[in-house]
């Protein structure tokens, strides 16, 4: 109960009378008014630095694990004057696999964990996985929220499974993938952010990419939001990350400008800045080098 007001009281602090109407009038705009001015040749390669290049597949094994992360050694050697990848995502059975294979310095090994994609598993088992992954070589881990629990109101087990994984992960960065596609409303989105943040989340993250709708201008823009309240309140910064449905140089452009506008300079780095995708990187290098590329 005291854990209960405590939320309650944490909660009270945010603007949560927000309007899905008003979200989706807000997201028109910046896509009308600012995303033409971003759709430049430095930006393209800026968004390059931010992908999080990420196999999550039934097929994925050790030699394709493997493969993968050479092509990022080979990245490096062959477009030096562009910026690698921020990130290599794969499941927590791999990190080994990357992290002895990976030799280009600023590259984050990251592992989905917690029972990914579906959370649905024993908190015990969760903590394990991600120690577990974190002791392989996993510099960031990226749990999915209790889904079920939110929508059940239950707020102290959302925060309080977050704050377990967090003390599992020890000194690594932790996104907490929020499964927006199931919150239904931007109320509900800001919300699950404040609780994440205030769980432990060093990033929030749209989707796991496994269900529709998985990324969204609107979900993005509330996140940043709340990211930014977040911020001024207690001056923690917090990371952010759209994945799943990142199709097109477009998509990587909206979601730049929405960060750009609702959160500012300070985060247009690719380390508070990242796109959970892999499609988007052949796409992006081919923008900047002028010709269809198929590297990754």
């Amino acid at each position: 109960m005291e854990e209960k007001n405590k939320i309650e009281q944490v909660l009270s602090q945010y603007n949560l009378d927000i309007t899905d109407e008003e979200v989706r009038e807000a997201v028109k705009t910046i896509i009308a008014e600012k995303v033409p001015l971003n759709d430049t040749h430095e930006v393209k390669k800026f968004l390059m630095g931010s992908v999080e290049l990420t196999t999550l597949k039934t097929t994925d094994s050790e030699t394709s694990v493997m493969a993968f992360t050479e092509k990022v050694n080979q990245f490096e050697e062959q477009y030096p004057d562009l910026p690698h990848v921020a990130t290599i995502c794969v499941y927590p059975k791999f990190a080994k696999t990357v992290s002895e294979t990976l030799e280009v310095e600023g590259v984050e090994v990251a592992c989905v964990s917690g029972s990914f994609p579906s959370s649905q598993s024993l908190i015990e088992v969760k903590t394990v996985e991600t120690s577990l992954a974190v002791k392989d070589g996993a510099t960031e881990i990226d749990i999915v929220m209790n889904v079920g629990a939110f929508l059940e109101g239950d707020y102290d087990t959302v925060v309080d499974e977050v704050q377990q994984q967090k003390e599992a992960c020890g000194e690594q960065a932790m996104k907490v993938i929020l499964e927006t596609g199931c919150l239904k409303t931007a109320k509900n989105i800001k919300i699950a952010s404040l609780l994440s943040m205030y769980g432990g989340a060093d990033y929030i993250k749209t989707s796991t990419g496994k269900l529709e709708p998985a990324a969204t201008p609107e979900a993005a823009y509330v996140m940043c939001q709340a990211i930014k309240e977040y911020y001024d309140k207690t001056g923690i910064q917090i990371g952010f990350k759209p994945a799943g449905g990142l199709n097109s140089v477009m998509d990587a452009l909206i979601y730049y400008t929405i960060v750009k506008e609702v959160l500012g300079e300070k985060w247009l780095t690719n380390k508070w800045f990242r796109m959970g995708t892999s499609r988007l990187a052949n796409l992006l290098l081919s923008e900047v080098v002028g010709e269809e590329v198929k590297f990754f």
